[in-house]
This record gives structure tokens, C-alpha cells and sequence, in this order.
């Protein structure tokens, strides 16, 4: 596995907002740049998405796979791949969601291994830009509703 990415953001908003946002997969492509589309194919007993399948654009990662979920309740979530795709053989990544004197404190994880060669540095980059541009997209639809 390869070095995570990890960056974090502090959202003026309740952890259980947040998490509501995070939980909605459907509304990505609104705010989450290099998402085109996800669709939940399960959920678990508690109403949250168990199984994603996501279409990605961004860059040079460019790719359709499944992944899978573990909520924490609305201290966090966790993911991984279930379903690889023709570029992503495996991506794990969370959000960890705590409270803090001005909303809630996420912070961002992200590691993605390709089945297709590509320089470090450039997959890194990828990487920076999926979680920068997903926190930015998240702190705006949590704290503009």
C-alpha cells in the first residue's frame, strides 16, 4: 500500500451535519469535483450506504469501481475497495469527525493504488487534489444549508 494522503478542515457545523453530507452519495457530483456519479447498491440496518459504486474523473485517474463502507456513527466512516476498476485497484480512505470549539474538526485520509504505471509524484498529486478539492466541496454544501 502506498503513503495516504491526509488533510483536514474545520466545518461550522455538528458532526451529525456533516455526516449527513457525507452520507448523501447521490448529491457528489454537486460538490465533490472529480465524482460524476454515485450510486448506492446497499445499505446497512441503519439506513447508511454499505456499497458505492462511483465514476471518477480526475485527472489523470480516471475510473468506474465499488466501494465499500464502515460507519462509526457521526465520529467517522471508512472505506475501501470492494470492486476494482480498469485504473483503481484499491483505495482506502476515511473521514474522522470531531467536535471542536467552532463546529467540527474532519480530517481526511486517502491512499489509492492504480493496476496502471504511473509516477509517483503524479498519482500524489491525484491523490491531493481528490482530498483537497473534496473538503473544500464539503465544509461549502455542509455550512450552505
Amino acid at each position: 500500500m502506498a503513503d495516504r494522503t491526509t488533510s483536514s478542515t474545520t466545518i461550522g457545523a455538528g458532526r451529525a451535519d456533516v455526516m449527513a453530507v457525507i452520507a448523501d452519495f447521490p448529491s457528489y457530483p454537486q460538490w465533490a469535483g472529480q465524482v460524476k456519479s454515485a450510486e448506492v447498491l446497499t445499505s446497512d440496518d441503519a439506513g447508511r450506504p454499505s456499497t458505492v459504486r462511483f465514476t471518477l474523473d480526475a485527472g489523470p485517474i480516471s475510473d468506474t469501481y465499488t466501494l465499500g463502507y464502515a460507519w462509526q456513527g457521526d465520529e467517522g466512516v471508512s472505506w475501501q475497495v470492494v470492486e476494482p476498476g480498469k485504473m483503481v485497484s484499491d483505495l482506502r480512505g476515511s473521514y474522522r469527525l470531531s467536535e471542536s470549539g467552532s463546529g467540527t474538526d474532519v480530517t481526511y485520509e486517502l491512499t489509492v493504488d492504480l493496476s496502471v504505471p504511473m509516477i509517483g509524484m503524479i498519482r500524489r498529486k491525484a491523490e491531493k487534489v481528490i482530498v483537497d478539492t473534496a473538503l473544500k466541496g464539503l465544509k461549502k454544501r455542509v455550512e450552505g444549508r
